[in-house]
């Protein structure tokens, strides 16, 4: 026995094809954007290799970090497009070039700075010092946050502090800027004495 099919009038039919095309274009542009979502999550980096390792990475002017750890190098999240890049080290000419970040993918450069004539002595010491005992270990460990002394790259604090560290320069009178990542930002005029050590104390936030 054959059992009917249930018949749909002109205008029920219609309305039941309008609402499918309209249900399968919403399913179509729940699609698009969950691939155009899934898309834009994945990030871009950055990553520099060469020598020296710890020289400071700036896009577009901006430090984002040394270059490298103990001879790894970093990588950096970044936005695509065209940036410039620059490394610098006191003891070495600056290096820049100019990159195209594509979306997703980690973009290298590989640099290699060509070292500045040694300055003369005598020197004195200057070191970031202070907020508990002092040690050849360094209390600011894993802080990469910049140090600017007359307005140019120095290093990081990181580098910078401990009891056997600093850096060597000549005797003076320099401004100091730095941006900890664990003191904040600290701006100090200090004169280095020669065969002297100079301590830029540091405070919590």
């Amino acid at each position: 026995m054959r059992i009917p099919r249930p018949s749909l009038g002109n205008s029920a039919w219609s309305a039941t094809l309008r609402d499918m095309r309209t249900l399968t274009t919403l399913l179509a542009s729940i699609l698009i954007l969950t691939v155009t979502t899934v898309g834009a999550e994945k990030a871009s980096y950055i990553k520099a290799r060469g020598g020296p390792t710890g020289a400071g990475l700036f896009v577009d002017g901006k430090y984002i970090g040394p270059a490298g750890r103990f001879t790894v190098p970093e990588k950096y999240e970044i936005q695509p497009g065209e940036h410039e890049i620059a490394l610098k080290d006191p003891r070495y000419e600056d290096y820049s070039t100019k990159v195209s970040v594509q979306p997703g993918k980690t973009t290298k450069v590989h640099y290699k700075l060509k070292k500045l004539p040694p300055p003369k002595g005598p020197f004195g010491r200057l070191r970031f010092g202070g907020d508990g005992e002092e040690s050849f270990i360094s209390i600011t460990a894993g802080d990469t946050g910049p140090v600017y002394v007359n307005g140019k790259f120095a290093g990081f604090i990181d580098e910078l502090n401990n009891a056997g560290g600093g850096m060597l320069i000549q005797p003076g009178t320099y401004s100091i800027r730095a941006e900890s990542q664990k003191y904040g930002d600290i701006t100090q005029t200090v004169t280095v004495e020669a065969n002297k050590v100079t301590v830029i104390p540091l405070g919590r936030k």
